[in-house]
């Protein structure tokens, strides 16, 4: 069952909450507890959860605790997430990696999330669509992961009725705009960009991202990701990786190509 107006408020609907190895961007390595949300608006065609993109409110939340998985009620408070990432836990406390689905359709949840779960760093991963629930977080979270997308790899957006936010962009001005925006807001802060790379992309389709990271974030660690093969995605060959390295390069960027590493180790 769905929840008040007023408990909406701080409440979102989960998907999973587990332990495992950060498997990209900055923090590559690092054990975390995984907090994934359910909600995306973005319709990524690379995108390797798309069961996160929906919102049911009858649809369970899978808590991998140390006692065993078990199955809750979908629409959490920041509190009882809280709980269930000490029960994730298999040691000390860990870094809690936000993730979804797209955490800033639920920018309250993750403000009261972070107070309940501290002293533990709240790392969030962002698609980059929302800069106003960006901007709300940012004095709460300790790290930001944000996606810079091809407008080529993104089909029409379906907004989530639930959240009354800022609209996903629909074009490629719009994914201009609040690009530039998100990357100010990044800017100088514990931050790191990521752009994927598929298979059937031109190296020069991604110097639209490459320029706006370097004339407002020039100094963001920027990670190039070769897609993983998914549906009608193909993974890049390393010629294309590289020519698209280089072409980041170029503008002095800090670059790296990581893939995903969990993906390696055939975990979560």
């Amino acid at each position: 069952m769905s929840p008040t107006a007023v408990e909406t408020s701080l409440a979102a609907p989960l998907l999973e909450v587990f332990a495992s190895i950060q498997g990209e961007g900055l923090y590559v390595g690092e054990p975390q507890v995984f907090v994934r949300l359910r909600g995306c608006p973005l319709r990524c065609r690379w995108c390797d959860t798309p069961g996160s993109w929906k919102v049911d409110g009858a649809r369970e939340v899978r808590v991998d605790a140390r006692r065993g998985v078990r199955r809750e009620p979908s629409w959490s408070t920041p509190f009882q997430a809280a709980c269930w990432i000490a029960e994730c836990e298999p040691g000390s406390p860990r870094t809690v990696s936000v993730t979804g689905g797209e955490p800033l359709l639920w920018p309250e949840f993750v403000r009261a999330l972070a107070s309940f779960a501290s002293p533990r760093r709240i790392h969030l991963e962002t698609g980059g669509a929302h800069p106003r629930s960006l901007e709300r977080v940012l004095d709460v979270v300790s790290h930001v992961s944000l996606d810079l997308k091809l407008f080529e790899d993104m089909d029409e957006p379906v907004e989530i009725e639930a959240t009354p936010l800022e609209p996903a962009p629909r074009t490629r001005a719009e994914w201009a705009e609040v690009r530039a925006e998100c990357l100010a807001l990044v800017r100088g802060r514990d931050a790191a960009a990521k752009v994927i790379v598929s298979g059937s992309r031109a190296p020069a389709l991604f110097d639209e991202l490459f320029e706006g990271v370097a004339e407002h974030a020039p100094e963001l660690p920027l990670f190039i990701q070769p897609a993983t093969a998914v549906g009608s995605v193909e993974a890049p060959g390393i010629e294309l990786v590289t020519a698209v390295a280089e072409r980041a390069r170029a503008l002095d960027l800090r670059v790296r190509v990581v893939p995903q590493i969990h993906r390696l180790l055939g975990i979560p």
